[in-house]
């Protein structure tokens, strides 16, 4: 049998595949090669923030640094976002709290919910900013490896998805209230079929920290069970509230 030299052109392009991809290996949606990083100090990212026209803006969200220039209206002085600009203020995210204390990167005593929210948000920064390095502090080491702190966030976040996932197929099993408001008639609930109850939230003492209800609608038959709260003012059997 004659050797024809096609033969060797699939491993030749096998070879050359792997070679390649040693040097140029596929990226992730998130990653940034670690010799682009920057390791940053409080005080060494406080001028990203968009005072001096010849820096760029950095925003800072548990622990991570971004590049948000291209956000500028926002960010920059003037922009209803600048509190966030030269810092990790991660707290502010969910508190409102825009500040003094309030533009802080704790998040002590923040519920899973609000964590994962927090997370959200690092999140939608990676998607839509350049990610630019990391803050030495609470988050990650001087030598940018991530610290338990961090690991405990990640971990907090990923309970509060858990706990929103079981709370939305518990209360997928019960049909929520219909519900408007208008000036002229105000605010009312209705069933079309069954009655309006407040109703615990099944995980949101876990999920938040703080207990609240919601309105579902219960048939006649099931009306006797413990924790179920008639609206103040609405008939016992009546279909429609109006509070």
């Amino acid at each position: 049998m004659r050797w024809s030299p096609f033969l060797g052109v699939p491993l030749i392009v096998a070879l050359l595949s792997l070679l390649l991809f040693k040097i140029f290996p596929l990226k992730s949606h998130y990653s940034t090669p670690q010799n682009s990083l920057r390791l940053f100090t409080v005080e060494e990212l406080a001028p990203y923030n968009g005072s001096d026209p010849r820096l760029p803006i950095f925003l800072g969200i548990i622990g991570s640094v971004f590049d948000v220039s291209k956000g500028k209206s926002h960010y920059g002085v003037g922009g209803g976002y600048n509190h966030f600009a030269g810092r990790d203020a991660s707290r502010a995210f969910v508190s409102g709290n825009f500040t003094g204390d309030g533009l802080t990167d704790s998040l002590r005593d923040l519920s899973s919910a609000e964590v994962k929210s927090i997370v959200d948000w690092r999140d939608f920064y990676f998607r839509t900013y350049t990610f630019v390095g990391k803050l030495v502090g609470r988050y990650y080491d001087s030598e940018g490896n991530p610290t338990k702190y961090l690991k405990g966030v990640e971990a907090k976040a990923a309970r509060g998805a858990q706990l929103m996932e079981k709370q939305k197929n518990e209360e997928a099993k019960l049909p929520s209230c219909n519900s408007r408001w208008s000036q002229e008639e105000g605010s009312k609930v209705w069933c079309d079929d069954g009655y309006p109850r407040l109703v615990q939230r099944p995980t949101e003492i876990a999920l938040t920290g703080k207990m609240s209800k919601r309105c579902a609608c219960f048939k006649e038959e099931d009306l006797s069970q413990s924790g179920l709260e008639v609206y103040e003012g609405c008939d016992y059997f009546a279909k429609t509230c109006r509070l």
